[in-house]
């Protein structure tokens, strides 16, 4: 079920009718992801530099020059950190988008699940941003406990994730309460498909493209769970 949910996603995402949606959220991700770069070295830049030569004024142009690498290295790698959460900031928007594809290609028979309103899907993007920070910020301090390592980042996102995707795809047809008992009942099975996520997100590019996947994956699992439960009650 979790396998099937997460290779029928895999295959739709670069199909024709996630094409639109696909091509929206990456563009208005590499604009935030280069607007923040610009404003993360314009800040450095104002910050760094007079705080040096007022510490230093004698200091060589070599240790500026290499100080002006370092700073690029930090920034680089504070920009690699930043990807995921400013990816699902961006992504957040479009879950629903993403939602209705699977749901009218996949699922022609079914309802289509409810969008939600304008301000409760930005509400949701910041609380998948504040997921994703939280999460990150959670298990780099686990990284420091020895015996854990790079397991904590796997645990840690595959839980948030599993869990706010998952709810995402069933209060499209159930109330909120609803939705988080199913995935309570199901908790295993949406915490494996989270270890899934956040395999994703790990991965450079990849992380770019992981939200629409995790939205699209959700639905198929939901739905796979629904049809479950269909059955269990009526046997």
């Amino acid at each position: 079920m979790i396998f099937d949910a997460a290779r029928t996603a895999a295959l739709e995402l670069f199909s024709p009718p996630f094409r639109a949606v696909f091509i929206k959220t990456l563009g208005l991700t590499l604009l935030a992801l280069v607007a923040l770069w610009f404003g993360l070295t314009s800040l450095v830049e104002w910050l760094a530099l007079p705080w040096l030569h007022t510490l230093l004024p004698g200091v060589p142009s070599w240790a500026g020059w290499l100080g002006g690498i370092i700073a690029a290295i930090a920034l680089a790698f504070g920009m690699a950190l930043l990807v995921a959460p400013v990816t699902a900031a961006v992504a957040g928007l479009f879950l629903d988008d993403v939602a209705e594809v699977v749901e009218r290609t996949d699922y022609p028979r079914d309802p289509v699940g409810r969008a939600m309103p304008a301000l409760r899907s930005l509400v949701l993007a910041i609380k998948f941003l504040g997921v994703v920070i939280l999460g990150n910020i959670v298990a780099l301090l686990l990284l420091l406990v020895p015996g854990i390592n790079i397991a904590a980042f796997f645990v840690v996102n595959g839980y948030l994730l599993g869990r706010e995707f998952f709810e995402f795809a069933a209060m499209r047809f159930r109330p909120e309460e609803e939705a988080r008992a199913l995935r309570g009942r199901y908790a295993g099975t949406v915490f494996v498909a989270g270890l899934i996520i956040s395999a994703c997100l790990a991965v450079p590019l990849l992380n770019l493209v992981t939200p629409l996947f995790a939205a699209a994956m959700m639905v198929h699992l939901h739905k796979a769970i629904s049809a479950r439960e269909t059955a269990r009650s009526r046997g």
